[in-house]
């Protein structure tokens, strides 16, 4: 393990949005190392891999510990389907192993740079008619706790659904066994629809199609829509990929949205050029579902937001979400595109689809310099709230205790059992504390002296 003890060390988020100095940073290799790195910090630890969040958890605590090399393949089952790995993984290697043995994690984000750790702790999703958070694959793992004990935590156990998405308060993931699927090959077409069009039919698609995602233009009335259907990989597809120029998109985007933050209202100019350019050919081609539908690279670093929604409750949302997209009177001048998943409801107490199917909406700017002063975020937040929505926890939102106990019914359960496992707040930084408010929790919990009924500890 090497440590690095320098009061001048600052640790940088990739957008260069946050910023925290440290006092000793653990680079480590074995769980050994983590053990001892949690053991020994004298005061708070936090974990951090590709540095990818747009929220601030990863770091601003005296300790810090780099899993970019705790990422080895420990373990395959090939009767079972299972691997088990180290928690620094990238998707990228993990994924690509899986491949080569024929098999997939059947949802998957749209990106492959981060750590599975991280993955797992924020929520990260695909979509889908069956999709689903990447955590529901966890059927096992070693969690590390404050005093630098471990737990075996399996599926089937309670502690595992408060475990799965826990933003690393509960402790550090270590070793996490997955649950693989065969890979699959998917039929992809891709197409513009008018708002009014793929709005009214996006359930039915929703139903008939293994794949559907839609990204949303604010200010063009258009969308973009995907569907997918599994096939035999062996079936032939007459592969059209659309004008050579598509792949200048991210380009030609960074340059036109330059002028955005300046002159917010130039969005809804910049917004048409790129739908009518990038954003209305037709597509079709094949391949797995990583091949086909993850970005295996970006232009540059950009900032995000995104918020969850009930499927039941999403036309009310949409309506209100597109009148103020629409509203000239409104600063909320909306990058494109909004990008709009499915996920399916699990039990995981943090998990946004916790309980109920939902829709998931990103919010996005280029401009990731500048993102205090993009007044989307802000906005968009607040259409959320209203409704009802939840959060992404690895991307940028205000709410705080008051807000999010409202939405998520195992919120003072989960607190509760942070508590029970790091009463000193070892894996807590100041963003931590603030958005669970966890003095108040401290200060209250003499009246609450029992654990969530049923969960040992």
């Amino acid at each position: 393990m090497q440590t690095d003890q320098k009061n001048t060390n600052v640790w940088t988020s990739w957008n260069e949005n946050v910023r925290h100095t440290y006092n000793t940073h653990h680079a480590v290799k074995t769980e050994e190392e983590i053990i001892a790195a949690v053991k020994n910090a004298p005061k708070t630890i936090r974990v951090y891999g590709s540095k990818q969040s747009s929220a601030d958890i990863a770091a601003g605590t005296d300790t810090l510990i780099n899993i970019a090399d705790y990422n080895q393949i420990l373990h395959v089952d090939e009767e079972r389907m299972q691997m088990t790995v180290q928690s620094g993984i990238t998707l990228k290697v993990l994924i690509n192993a899986m491949q080569d043995r024929g098999w997939s994690i059947p949802c998957l984000p749209d990106i492959d740079t981060v750590t599975l750790g991280g993955a797992l702790a924020t929520g990260t999703h695909g979509t889908g008619r069956d999709g689903k958070l990447l955590s529901e694959y966890v059927i096992g793992l070693r969690l590390i706790l404050a005093d630098g004990t471990v737990r075996a935590v399996q599926e089937g156990e309670e502690l595992m659904d408060a475990v799965r998405v826990s933003l690393g308060m509960l402790g550090v993931m270590s070793e996490i066994t997955l649950q693989c699927e065969p890979v699959y090959t998917l039929h992809l077409k891709e197409k513009p629809m008018r708002d009014a069009d793929w709005l009214a039919n996006y359930e039915q698609m929703l139903f008939e199609n293994d794949f559907t995602r839609i990204l949303w233009m604010p200010h063009t009335d258009h969308g973009y829509v995907i569907l997918g259907n599994k096939i035999d990989p062996n079936t032939p597809v007459v592969e059209k990929k659309g004008p050579d120029y598509l792949k200048h998109r991210r380009l030609v985007s960074r340059k036109l949205y330059a002028y955005t933050t300046r002159f917010p209202r130039f969005t809804t100019i910049a917004n048409k050029i790129i739908q009518r350019l990038f954003f209305s050919s037709k597509k079709e081609y094949k391949g797995t579902l990583y091949d086909a539908t993850v970005t295996k690279s970006r232009s540059g670093t950009l900032e995000l937001a995104e918020w969850t929604i009930a499927l039941s409750r999403f036309p009310a949302l949409f309506k209100d979400l597109k009148a103020a997209m629409d509203d000239s009177n409104n600063p909320a001048f909306v990058h494109i595109p909004m990008d709009i998943r499915f996920v399916r409801e699990d039990n995981s107490w943090l998990s946004y689809a916790y309980g109920e199917d939902c829709v998931t909406i990103g919010c996005v700017t280029r401009d990731a310099k500048n993102a205090d002063n993009y007044a989307a975020f802000k906005i968009v937040e607040e259409i959320f709230l209203k409704h009802g929505g939840r959060p992404h926890w690895g991307k940028r939102f205000d709410a705080k205790n008051e807000e999010l106990r409202k939405l998520y019914p195992r919120w003072e359960d989960f607190k509760e059992l942070r508590y029970e496992l790091d009463p000193e707040g070892k894996f807590l930084n100041s963003y931590l504390t603030e958005l669970f408010d966890v003095r108040k929790n401290r200060q209250a919990r003499s009246s609450r002296t029992s654990r969530p009924e049923g969960l040992a500890v």
